[in-house]
């Protein structure tokens, strides 16, 4: 370490548990964090500041300024300007810490680029919406033995989980299914910050401890909590299951893309919108929809307001319909205005 770092970090350094060794650890790790929302913005800000040398955020969504309650990463400007989250937060963690690498990444995570964008990662923190991408998550964290933190929250409740390749169950052992029917999300049952960055923390507090070479640390148990009864509640992982598709028999089925689907975006009312990633010209497609309704694009993406809905197009051809959880309408008004 440097005198500098030295300085910096120097009351994690006198953290026994951590010292000089783990800082050291620390500053040659690599994080991946999935979703740079609500939970994934106070993992990239803790992170970075912990001194953790290489952190990469994946992110498909933009900033909206319903985010701001939540979403520590975020200011005013960047709502008004519709920057990918994972552009904002790449250029305020690297005002926070010069001396780390940050890489951002406006994508979505998918069966076709997730083994590639979570490539060298040490540890994946949760911060996606969906168990979809979480089943995608943990397919490939159990194929390549990469420990992964599972972490969900809304309304006041909150639900923390490690999962050690190998060693704890996977989330498909816990959770063989999604849960069915309708479920409580942001949009519908809103969310506190507080819980937020309380499942944030201890997510983050799981991975500083594997980064800093103290796995042996991370206790495999669930800890779910409502901050606004007061009750905390934790329970040990089930044993791993000797019939788990995924850690047992080792069918990554979510990794196959052999269960994909367009999917509702916690909090937006909203669907995103798969396509096969192709380059999409922005300046010409702004040109021929400023005629037909409201326009605004910045170098990442198109933003088209036809009411009573609202389309977001990323460079790559995905997109984001804003005014329906209906797939087939999302579906429609892209085919529509940018065609098949």
């Amino acid at each position: 370490m440097t005198p500098g770092e030295r300085e910096r970090y120097s009351r994690q350094l006198l953290f026994a548990e951590i010292g000089e060794c783990g800082q050291e650890k620390l500053l040659s790790s690599h994080a991946v964090i999935v979703g740079c929302g609500a939970l994934g913005s106070v993992h990239a800000v803790a992170l970075a500041r912990s001194g953790v040398g290489h952190l990469t955020i994946i992110d498909r969504d933009f900033v909206d300024e319903s985010n701001l309650q939540r979403q520590f990463l975020f200011e005013e400007s960047d709502a008004a300007e519709a920057i990918p989250k994972a552009v904002a937060a790449t250029r305020r963690l690297q005002r926070i810490n010069s001396g780390i690498d940050v890489r951002g990444v406006v994508a979505d995570l998918n069966p076709s680029n997730a083994e590639e964008l979570i490539a060298g990662a040490q540890v994946i923190l949760d911060g996606t919406d969906n168990f979809e991408t979480r089943y995608l998550i943990n397919d490939v964290a159990v194929s390549r033995g990469v420990p992964w933190i599972y972490g969900a929250a809304v309304a006041s409740y909150g639900i923390e989980m490690p999962v050690i390749p190998g060693r704890t169950a996977c989330l498909r052992c816990v959770f063989p299914d999604a849960p069915a029917g309708a479920q409580p999300t942001c949009d519908t049952a809103g969310v506190l910050n507080s819980i937020i960055a309380a499942i944030a923390a201890l997510q983050v507090a799981d991975a500083v401890k594997i980064l800093s070479g103290r796995c042996d640390r991370v206790i495999p148990r669930i800890t779910r909590m409502d901050l606004w009864n007061g009750a905390i509640r934790q329970t040990d992982q089930p044993d791993r299951d000797p019939d788990c598709p995924a850690c047992a028999q080792r069918d990554f089925i979510h990794m196959n893309g052999e269960k994909r689907a367009p999917i509702s975006l916690c909090g937006r009312n909203a669907v995103q919108i798969h396509v096969a990633p192709h380059p999409m010209d922005l300046d010409g497609l702004k040109r021929r929809l400023t005629a037909l309704g409201e326009v605004r694009s910045n170098e990442f993406a198109l933003r088209f307001a036809h009411p009573p809905l609202e389309m977001t197009i990323f460079s790559d051809g995905r997109a984001i319909i804003k005014g329906t959880t209906d797939p087939a309408v999302a579906r429609s008004f892209y085919a529509r205005y940018v065609g098949n």
